[in-house]
């Protein structure tokens, strides 16, 4: 079988991640006691036993499910016996989870990674003032339609489909009375859906340009190392491997949209036949078949599903 590694974003924490993997693996301990040292923080207690409020916190989260990620992709490898790059023809990530793929095929160190999205989180957070952003998901539209949504109701302020998850599922980001306009025109378009979502900030829109130009600068003094196998960037839809490619795309990503539909279903022409989401959660694998029927999705989380996924091997 055919597979690619995919990596969650955020909205998959949970207070407890992480922690069965910590009590049944020595190697996924030394991944959590590696990334809490690289932040000067004890992000696993967070993780393990919150409180929520913080674990939600941006700039905790997504530094928190790249753990959990690495910690899954690692103990693999180690239980297994295996390279995982030996067992996928490329890899991709969520929004952040981007950097989760980029960490497993070794183009970033774990502390380097763990850093980034800290810096990452605090920056896309600060970018906005509380309350002067939204997002809102359009469910029933596709992505011609849910844009043209977000055209209409911008009048001048930002309004754009930041995220295109699935068929029918489009997430629109920009500032606040804008969404709100766009949640209205979107119902008497023939959404069957269109909500705003409980989130911090507008990801993925120009408002995250003060967030963007962050990352530039973090990312220009970290080492990219060519990904063991090429990685199915974001904002391109399509694979990369060059360490300078993956810089520029990694800063775009910050503002721009999150192809997933569009990158899942390159990954399917490549020959794909099987997303296994390593990680935190069960959201990109319960998308592969809504955005392609012949396309099979796994979640390996905890160590039930590390057990079964190598005796699948």
């Amino acid at each position: 079988m055919t597979r690619a590694f995919v990596f969650p974003g955020q909205g998959s924490q949970a207070v407890g991640m992480g922690k069965e993997l910590a009590d049944a693996f020595a190697v996924a301990r030394d991944v959590f006691q590696e990334v809490d040292e690289a932040l000067s923080q004890n992000l696993s207690r967070i993780m393990f036993e919150g409180p929520d409020d913080e674990l939600v916190l941006t700039e905790n989260a997504q530094p928190a499910l790249m753990a959990v990620s690495i910690a899954v992709a690692r103990v693999l490898e180690t239980e297994g016996n295996i390279k995982l790059a030996d067992h996928c023809d490329m890899v991709a990530g969520h929004s952040l989870g981007e950097y989760s793929a980029l960490a497993a095929m070794g183009a970033f160190s774990l502390a380097d990674t763990a850093r980034l999205l800290k810096v990452r989180g605090r920056a896309m957070q600060a970018a906005v003032p509380v309350g002067e952003g939204a997002m809102a998901a359009c469910l029933g539209l596709s992505l011609e339609d849910a844009q043209a949504v977000a055209d209409e109701a911008a009048q001048g302020e930002v309004c754009t489909a930041a995220n295109d998850n699935a068929p029918g599922q489009v997430v629109l980001s920009g500032a606040k009375a804008a969404i709100e306009r766009a949640i209205e025109i979107a119902k008497e378009k023939g959404a069957k859906r269109s909500v705003l979502l409980p989130v911090s900030a507008p990801f993925h829109c120009a408002l995250m340009q003060p967030a963007a130009d962050a990352m530039a600068e973090a990312l220009a003094d970290v080492t990219i190392h060519a990904p063991s196998v090429a990685v199915v960037a974001n904002v391109a839809a399509e694979k990369v491997i060059d360490p300078e490619e993956i810089r520029k795309l990694l800063v775009e990503q910050v503002c721009g949209s999150v192809r997933w539909r569009e990158g899942v279903l390159y990954m399917k022409e490549q020959g794909v036949e099987q997303l296994v989401e390593l990680g935190t959660g069960k959201v990109l694998s319960g998308l592969a078949k809504r955005i392609d029927r012949s396309l099979s999705g796994v979640a390996v989380n905890g160590p039930a599903d590390i057990e079964s996924f190598l005796g699948s091997l």
